[in-house]
């Protein structure tokens, strides 16, 4: 089975979404390696089959793939509902298969376990890989004869902590065995929506590099980016979409592009493809930088903590750097700029990190320079977001 790479895309967020528009996230998508898209759909969105048909339509044409990912923790899924939209899309030349039989996931659900027999029944058959995180390893694995694999959503450091490990992906991958393991991978995360009473934040600042290094060593059976379009937790790769922003995300998302996030895909997803980092750099090289615009101390930090059910401030668990990631054929230098200051290091061939301390070079802009080559991103400043507090949110900046 050939290894893929999938993208979370949050459909409850396209209540006014058209074709083209699908056509063109669609393209996005496949022009960084990606090979398809998790559709994430609640029970209750009057919207969900109508954009369905358009995002499979747009898919079938553009020879890319989809599942749909049953949000289980938004509403009450009656069974005969996912029997028939498996049967509506199954049929479908952009159904992802595994094994011959139509993928379908989840976010969360283990209450719901015991109703996946009829639905295979009902169906003929699907691959069945949920992302039940809330249970961990060691309650998956006392589920093993409901599922064909597992999804893992947690892609990020634990509450107070400031590096993502492998732990917990070894774990799943051994209790799993043979059955299928879907890795999650996340540039970011961060959320203030006091109405659905999220406010937290998760270091990032070399997520995006040391995540995808983890799945080229450990080489799961699928990578699922988390996420494409979801706004409201910071984590999107996608071009910002402002209908596709839910309320009070603007003040932390306007003005903050992550597009360049998606510059490095190309080789990363390759070289987890062929299970080695000797696979060909695009050319030209690529470089990105990803930073906070607003010191951490500049301001209150709006109440933010260290990872959902976290216990101290976000602004213990970040820095104030500007991140940096190459992609390279050879070794190559790279200048970061970082207001008056400037950084030079050397590059190896493949993918590089580096990060630049800011700390009180502020209120000047953040560049690159490679390869006679350059982009001039937005300054860091002392000052305050409209807001009043501190946006923990990252822009990208990319070559």
């Amino acid at each position: 089975m050939a290894r893929q790479v999938f993208a979370h895309y949050m459909v409850g967020l396209t209540s006014t979404q058209t074709p083209a528009q699908w056509s063109k996230e669609i393209n996005d998508a496949q022009a960084v390696g990606i090979d398809g898209f998790a559709l994430n759909i609640g029970p209750n969105d009057s919207w969900t089959l109508t954009q369905l048909h358009s995002a499979y339509s747009a898919a079938e044409a553009a020879g890319f793939g989809l599942f749909i990912s049953f949000d289980m923790a938004v509403g009450d899924w009656a069974p005969q509902t996912v029997v028939d939209l498996v049967n509506t899309f199954a049929p479908s030349s952009a159904q992802v298969r595994v094994n011959g039989l139509p993928l379908v996931s989840t976010f969360e659900g283990p209450a719901w376990a015991d109703n996946w027999q009829g639905v295979r029944d009902a169906t003929g058959g699907i691959y069945l890989v949920p992302d039940w995180s809330s249970l961990g390893p060691h309650g998956v694995q006392a589920r093993l004869d409901v599922i064909d694999g597992h999804f893992a959503w947690q892609a990020w450091p634990w509450p107070g902590e400031t590096q993502k490990t492998t732990e917990e992906d070894l774990l799943y991958m051994g209790v799993l065995g043979d059955k299928s393991y879907m890795m999650g991978v996340s540039p970011w995360f961060y959320t203030n929506l006091p109405q659905y009473n999220k406010n937290w934040y998760f270091n990032g600042d070399s997520l995006w590099f040391d995540r995808w290094q983890q799945a080229i060593d450990l080489l799961p059976d699928f990578v699922q980016i988390i996420t494409w379009n979801d706004f409201g937790e910071s984590s999107y790769i996608s071009d910002i979409e402002p209908s596709q922003i839910v309320a009070g995300a603007n003040p932390y998302i306007d003005g903050f592009s992550h597009a360049a996030f998606r510059s490095v895909l190309p080789y990363f997803i390759a070289a987890y493809k062929a299970g080695s980092r000797d696979v060909a750099p695009p050319t030209p090289p690529q470089a990105i930088a990803y930073y906070r615009t607003t010191p951490l101390r500049a301001g209150p930090d709006g109440g933010t903590i260290c990872g959902q059910s976290g216990r101290m401030s976000a602004v213990e668990c970040s820095g104030d750097v500007v991140s940096v990631i190459t992609v390279t054929v050879d070794a190559t230098e790279i200048v970061v700029q970082v207001g008056a200051r400037n950084e030079t290091f050397g590059t190896a061939g493949g993918a590089s990190f580096f990060s630049v301390p800011f700390g009180a070079d502020t209120g000047g802009e953040v560049a690159l320079y490679m390869d006679g080559r350059s982009v001039v991103g937005p300054a860091i400043t002392n000052a305050v977001p409209a807001t009043g507090y501190v946006n923990f949110n990252a822009l990208a900046i990319g070559l």
